[in-house]
């Protein structure tokens, strides 16, 4: 596969809205890891990393692109950490504002959900235990 050093190489890079991209760069390098990749303009864009194939782009205010409003969810990133706990802990602690403390699911999973400084929702999960679907209600389409 071809690559290019210019853009992130995950297969899905999600694009947030943001009012400040410096700003916004800086809290999620604090609050959850990233590292800023290629940075495009000093206001107009910045791609970041997370753990070995994660990534994201973050984007300025303009035309139709804006950040969520207050009072809705238009959607939830989520990302897989090896300690939701201490994760959610490093995110408060840098100002995020907590949904849902961290919480062990029947799943297998123990994640947390919190809100950033424009209003995205992050969900941080860790696996915790194997679990087929099936023991949850889940159905099993094609195994992962």
């Amino acid at each position: 596969m071809l690559t290019n050093r210019s853009a992130p190489p995950a297969t899905v890079t999600p694009v947030l809205v943001y009012p400040d991209v410096r700003a916004a760069v800086a809290w999620l390098a604090t609050a959850f890891g990233f590292e800023e990749r290629v940075r495009i303009g000093e206001a107009h864009r910045a791609q970041l990393r997370v753990g070995e194939d994660g990534a994201l782009v973050i984007a300025d205010v303009h035309g139709q692109q804006v950040p969520p409003s207050a009072g809705s969810v238009t959607h939830v990133i989520k990302i897989r950490v090896p300690d939701a706990d201490a994760a959610f802990a490093r995110a408060r602690e840098a100002g995020a504002r907590v949904i849902e403390e961290p919480t062990s699911h029947e799943y297998g999973e123990r994640s947390c959900m919190l809100e950033d400084l424009a209003g995205h929702r992050w969900e941080l999960t860790q696996t915790v235990r194997d679990v087929a679907p099936e023991a949850w209600g889940g159905i099993t389409v094609a195994p992962w």
